[in-house]
């Protein structure tokens, strides 16, 4: 590996709504990596130094909201068109015309409308844990608000702002340590526990985290610097995504049902949520994905693929890149 190849340069870069903090790594062609809710650009930590010894020039960014990038105040600064500003302004200040993007959990999705929106800069795109469903059907909240029962499904839960604020702050560290164990394939509950994806009546999310142990990614040194972050930031910024997600259908419909073209890459966990609740959208792959080069589920993965399963998403990821056309 050249000596280049192993330095981390952090950048401060303008974009619409501020500023985005980015981690660089490498040289070659830009990969562009947009983490999702809660984590940062250290999410990608395992990733960087990969993409660069392969030729690659990786930068890792904080999402509008979170870390050291821009927190605007307004909760509808943080819709979906916003975002994709936000990344294509990345691309722009690193002085490149485009950029193959890869994004997990909310930052799949906000690659995936990258991709669809920009399809001029964003030539191809990768997407972990989250597969692309497209624009359509009934407003989210109203999907959500009939899921659950007597129970209440954690989107729901995180609409109101301050709600899941007063829950999470008091104990940053904590709620965060839990909420990635339950989550994570080797701490994950039960299945005939309780679903720490919802919340009993006048309870909180974190009443069914498990409790007692980190999964086997998560050190306590990388817990720390993840609670550091959110400590010093509070959390609306991250929970403002959740709370636009009836902006960006409004905003998106011109979009309805669009398929996204460009080559593109799926990686999801068996034991995630996220693939068995959307199944339906992995089948329709070949209408939705028709650039689809080669889609993974990972056996006894949860959620937080490219932490849980760093060398295998590496290699799946710098295949497929080696494989796209320049």
């Amino acid at each position: 590996m050249s000596q280049h190849a192993t330095e981390i340069t952090h950048r401060l870069v303008s974009t619409p709504g501020g500023r985005i903090h980015l981690v660089e790594q490498g040289s070659g062609p830009l990969v562009l990596l947009v983490h999702g809710f809660p984590e940062s650009w250290y999410s990608w930590r395992h990733q960087l130094p990969v993409l660069a010894a392969a030729g690659y020039r990786a930068v890792a960014i904080d999402v509008r909201g979170y870390g050291r990038s821009s927190k605007p105040d307004a909760t509808d600064a943080y819709r979906m068109p916003a975002l994709v500003e936000d990344n294509v302004a990345v691309v722009h200040a690193l002085g490149e015309e485009s950029a193959v993007i890869v994004g997990h959990d909310w930052g799949a999705t906000i690659a995936a409308n990258s991709a669809l929106l920009r399809p001029e800069v964003f030539r191809a795109v990768a997407l972990l844990s989250v597969p692309y469903a497209p624009r359509g059907g009934p407003r989210p909240s109203d999907i959500f608000a009939g899921m659950g029962g007597d129970e209440e499904i954690y989107i729901s839960y995180f609409q109101e702002p301050g709600r899941a604020e007063a829950e999470i702050e008091p104990d940053v560290r904590g709620w965060l340590s839990g909420f990635y164990a339950a989550l994570s394939a080797d701490t994950m509950p039960a299945p005939e526990a309780p679903d720490p994806h919802f919340v009993s009546k006048g309870g909180m999310l974190r009443d069914r985290f498990p409790a007692g142990r980190l999964p086997a990614w998560l050190s306590e040194r990388d817990l720390d610097v993840y609670a550091g972050e959110f400590e010093r930031t509070g959390m609306t910024g991250a929970l403002n995504r959740y709370r636009n997600m009836d902006r960006d259908w409004e905003d998106l419909v011109a979009f309805d049902n669009a398929p996204i073209a460009q080559p593109s890459l799926f990686i999801g966990g068996g034991q995630d949520a996220s693939t068995t609740w959307l199944a339906a959208a992995i089948e329709a792959y070949p209408v939705t994905l028709p650039g689809l080069v080669s889609s993974h589920l990972l056996d006894g993965c949860g959620h937080w693929i490219q932490q849980e399963r760093p060398a295998e998403v590496n290699r799946l990821l710098t295949d497929w890149l080696a494989a796209l056309p320049n």
